[in-house]
């Protein structure tokens, strides 16, 4: 199937995102900035849908929808199975991207950094507050983990509903949180003529380092480029 006639027109009163135009220098506050800005938008069915990218050791890329469940100065934070493709991933080789896309506001948004488990207390007080049916679910399921059927999903999950009808559900010990520690974030506005605006950030470890003359000073330990689209 050919589709090199599928594209979209970008709408142009789109305002160009001048470097002038960033809410903050603090690109975790640009960033919430712009979450809170999705969060209104009616269009958006998830604001919260990223795609999380992990590599194996040696290379080999995977990525996949998950939600974002929380984040701040610390990083961004989300929930899994340790055991399932990209837990085992993110143990061999401890680093991810994530990118969102909110299509309505024609904004994506890139960030790539370190990752590390959290504290198992953070992952119990997250796993009782979700719906019962969904506590449930991640202990009937060894993600990623190969089954016979369906149906042997459902018998599994009815037998731990009846185990645990008058019961607290134990969270699983192979489910718990992680953190992302960003080292870079991209914020892109799409433009017409694909001449999109792409304001790059990234953590400055020595903050003696001498700057390019098209590199500035954010907040903290970051600096921040225009990148071509």
């Amino acid at each position: 199937m050919e589709l090199g006639a599928l594209r979209k027109s970008y709408r142009g009163d789109t305002e160009a995102f001048e470097e002038r135009h960033l809410v903050s220098l603090d690109p975790i506050e640009q960033f919430r900035a712009w979450f809170q800005e999705a969060l209104e938008c009616p269009g958006i069915g998830e604001v919260n849908a990223m795609c999380l990218a992990t590599c194996t050791r040696d290379g080999r890329p995977s990525a996949r929808m998950v939600l974002l469940k929380g984040f701040g100065q610390d990083g961004f934070r989300f929930f899994t199975n340790y055991e399932s493709r990209k837990g085992r991933e993110l143990d061999s080789n401890p680093f991810a991207s994530l990118v969102f896309y909110w299509e309505p506001l024609c904004r994506q948004v890139r960030i790539e950094g370190s990752v590390k488990r959290l504290p198992e207390e953070e992952s119990e007080r997250y796993f009782h507050s979700r719906p019962r049916g969904s506590q449930i679910g991640a202990l009937a399921s060894r993600q990623s983990s190969v089954i016979p059927d369906r149906e042997y999903l459902r018998q599994k999950n009815a037998e731990l509903e009846e185990r645990y009808r008058d019961t607290t559900v134990p969270r699983p010990h192979y489910w718990g949180a992680y953190i992302v520690e960003p080292e870079v974030l991209e914020f892109w506005q799409g433009q017409t003529n694909r001449l999109h605006d792409r304001i790059v950030f990234r953590r400055l470890r020595d903050r003696e380092e001498p700057l390019g003359a098209m590199t500035h000073r954010g907040h903290g330990d970051w600096v921040y480029e225009r990148f071509s689209p």
